[in-house]
């Protein structure tokens, strides 16, 4: 068997794998809708841009960016068995102010799709201007073709851009979910790219920890490792064995975090009641998380803490959603231009 087929091979089963696992179910129909659309090369000028697309590109072009960050990192990018593109002048550009992205210079990928054009083509698309402005180009959209694959959700914004948007100029977005495997040097991304000004810091901690569902002890412990996650609250990842294991009821449910690898979870049943997805873990962390492998924690937002005695306020933060006992829903909009509104789960 070829190189390139067992390639191939590897790319599809992750790519299956990747719509089980990588994007919510709720989200999964809005992607194989509007992510990655395999077509011929010559159709490429006859693609309609999606509107998420589109309006994500008047909205930054206009209005600019909330932040970028240059990054000296090798970002590669994998897709139908090629390397499509390596840089070390990537852009990490936040279109909202939760995580970021990654942009691209769009003459250095034109150089690298020019020194290999027997694999990889572009062709411009529609055009997208603004609406205040008609003469005022803002960005293309493009379609890259790597052997008989393409890719349709790329912008490619232009060399002059209104005041606010001039850290754009000249960037190539391509969508994330359209690429096979995103790489930071050799190592995959996951979800989306990292955030540079966000860490995790994994603590051991003897404080101790009782955590009660609608006043019901579920967990009780002298040893833990408290998770600091920026901008989350602490999250109280626990021994199983200090946890009531009559209560919990394994999920299907699976979620991946850039920082901390894939969840699983339980279900918690109590005198007939589901709370579904309350508790999660991590069996293969990565290694920046290695300490919590094989713990488990509670959903901060779902259940009652207490810490030496003490019981700790349910935070809000835009992963609230029902807690256990008020029935009530919280609807959180993450910012991101084209993401569908939706009750977000939980995915620490």
């Amino acid at each position: 068997m070829s190189y390139d087929h067992q390639q191939n091979r590897r790319h599809k089963r992750y790519l299956s794998y990747a719509s089980r696992t990588l994007v919510p179910a709720r989200y999964r129909k809005h992607y194989e809708l509007m992510g990655e659309i395999s077509i011929e090369p010559e159709a490429a000028a006859q693609v309609k841009m999606p509107d998420d697309l589109k309006k994500l590109a008047v909205k930054i072009g206009t209005d600019g960016p909330h932040k970028t960050l240059a990054t000296q990192r090798l970002i590669q990018l994998l897709f139908n068995g090629v390397y499509m593109m390596k840089t070390t002048s990537a852009i990490f550009v936040w279109e909202h102010p939760y995580y970021p992205q990654l942009y691209i210079p769009a003459a250095e990928l034109q150089d690298y799709f020019d020194a290999r054009s027997a694999d990889l083509q572009i062709t411009p698309g529609e055009e997208i201007k603004s609406e205040d402005d008609p003469d005022q180009l803002l960005a293309t959209q493009w379609t890259i073709s790597v052997r008989e694959k393409s890719i349709t959700k790329v912008i490619r914004f232009a060399d002059e851009l209104p005041k606010p948007a001039i850290s754009l100029q000249g960037l190539v977005k391509i969508d994330f979910a359209s690429i096979d495997q995103w790489f930071e040097e050799s190592t995959p991304i996951f979800v989306h790219p990292k955030d540079p000004f966000k860490r995790v810091d994994i603590l051991q901690s003897t404080r101790h920890i009782v955590v009660k569902i609608d006043g019901r002890v579920v967990a009780d412990t002298d040893s833990s490792m408290h998770l600091y996650e920026t901008s989350l609250p602490c999250r109280y990842y626990l021994p199983l064995t200090r946890v009531d294991a009559s209560i919990l009821r394994p999920s299907t449910t699976k979620t991946q975090c850039p920082y901390k690898g894939e969840a699983e979870y339980y279900d918690v049943e109590i005198d007939g009641t589901v709370y579904e997805d309350i508790v999660w873990y991590y069996n293969r962390p990565l290694l920046e998380s290695a300490r919590i492998e094989g713990l488990v924690c509670f959903c901060n937002e779902k259940v009652q803490i207490e810490v030496d005695g003490e019981e700790l306020e349910v935070p809000v933060t835009p992963f609230t959603g029902k807690k256990p006992g008020d029935g009530k829903d919280v609807v959180v909009d993450m910012g991101s231009v084209g993401t569908p509104l939706a009750t977000v789960k939980e995915e620490s």
